[in-house]
């Protein structure tokens, strides 16, 4: 993940130099190992040093129809198919569909198809292929080159009545000199929903589905040497859970009900040292586990997602893997599938959770009950620039 300088001149990094760590952490941690392999709980310890990530300067978002023109149904990939580990490994993500500038995606609407973020703009992804979505005056734009993740809102819990939010609106962060949370509603209207601390850089965002968190919005921004986590309502009211985490960004989640003791937390990765992070509702972190995969900047741990209920051979990953020329991971602007019969032979089941390194694809499944346990199960091909979230479908 990088951090960029936005249309008004302000984006800019911010909080990635630091000393030791201002928070306290209770760990859990798990390394990687066979199957079923599980570690005991560990001593408190702190992360190891991070390290500055560079930034660079954005373009401006392709209009949406010249988005729709360029990938139309959706091209063939890419052709960049050689997985960058070890072809013993069980699975590999492979080229799906190749579409420029695609940097997140959410899991399947009521419709079925998946939302993109591509070229500062949003398009729909299913079986017939991509289209634009949210397009005109009142839609949603933004810079193209930065990494504006998208959350998709779920179906409201049982009584919630008029105060929850809206099945299938979408939420976009907006950095810049007045971060921002944006609305993007089934119609494809846009609106500024929810403003974030001045001088922040928002990097993650994922719905509480549990209600541990009380079904809200989760928001990390960093700021200075931490990050902190956020909570915002359906009416748009903020919440600071804390301001002391730790330097995490990226595809977050939060955790189902059978992820043993982290169940309900925010599981957020750290792409610099490699670690993955749990936070409580109550804005407590603690180590879920040591990814035992390369880290560092543009390399390290960055896209998670669980492996839904109902999970079968059937039932397919997918992750954005963004061009960045000149990267050691330079991309190639596809979006990569990881096929459901390769998960099974992997061992993962549903309410596993999946995390891919930004840099090659490199993948782990965690498996989370009093202890956790970590195995790894797959790669990319080696050019791979992953970013977002990853999600799951069956339908595409």
């Amino acid at each position: 993940m990088r951090h960029h300088q936005g249309r008004d001149g302000y984006r800019r990094r911010l909080g990635h130099r630091r000393g030791p760590q201002p928070w306290e952490l209770e760990t859990a941690v798990a390394t990687v190992g066979t199957p079923g392999t599980a570690v005991p709980n560990a001593s408190a310890r702190a992360p190891a040093r991070l390290r500055i990530v560079g930034g660079r300067a954005c373009r401006l978002a392709v209009p949406l129809a010249a988005l729709v023109a360029l990938f139309g149904a959706g091209s063939p990939p890419s052709g960049a198919t050689e997985p960058s580990t070890d072809s013993m490994l069980p699975a590999h993500w492979v080229p799906f569909r190749h579409i420029p500038a695609a940097v997140d995606l959410t899991g399947p609407r009521r419709d079925g198809q998946l939302t993109l973020a591509v070229g500062g703009r949003l398009a729909l992804l299913g079986p017939g292929g991509v289209v634009g979505f949210a397009g005109g005056d009142r839609g949603y734009v933004t810079d193209r080159g930065t990494e504006p993740y998208i959350a998709l809102a779920p179906a409201p819990p049982a009584g919630a009545g008029g105060r929850s939010f809206t099945r299938d609106d979408m939420f976009a962060l907006e950095p810049g000199g007045s971060p921002a949370v944006i609305r993007i509603d089934g119609r494809g209207q846009a609106t500024r929903f929810a403003g974030l601390p001045r001088g922040s850089f928002p990097n993650g965002i994922a719905f509480d589905t549990t209600g541990a968190f009380g079904y809200r919005l989760l928001v990390s921004v960093a700021m200075g040497r931490a990050t902190s986590i956020l909570s915002i309502g359906p009416q748009a009211t903020v919440r600071t859970l804390t301001r002391r985490g730790p330097r995490v960004e990226g595809g977050l989640v939060v955790a189902p009900p059978s992820f043993g003791i982290f169940a309900g937390d925010l599981i957020a990765p750290d792409e610099l040292n490699g670690t993955i992070y749990a936070v409580d509702p109550s804005g407590v972190t603690r180590t879920v586990a040591e990814s035992g995969l390369p880290h560092g900047g543009d390399i390290g741990v960055e896209s998670e997602g669980f492996v839904p209920t109902g999970f079968s051979a059937r039932t397919t990953a997918y992750l954005a893997d963004r061009s960045v020329p000149g990267n050691a991971h330079p991309g190639a602007d596809d979006i990569l599938e990881l096929a459901g019969a390769g998960l099974e032979r992997a061992g993962v089941e549903a309410g596993d959770l999946l995390v891919a390194t930004e840099g090659g694809a490199r993948t782990i499944s965690v498996r989370c009950r009093q202890t956790c346990t970590v195995s790894h199960i797959a790669a990319g091909p080696a050019v791979t620039h992953a970013e977002g979230h990853i999600v799951f479908s069956a339908n595409l």
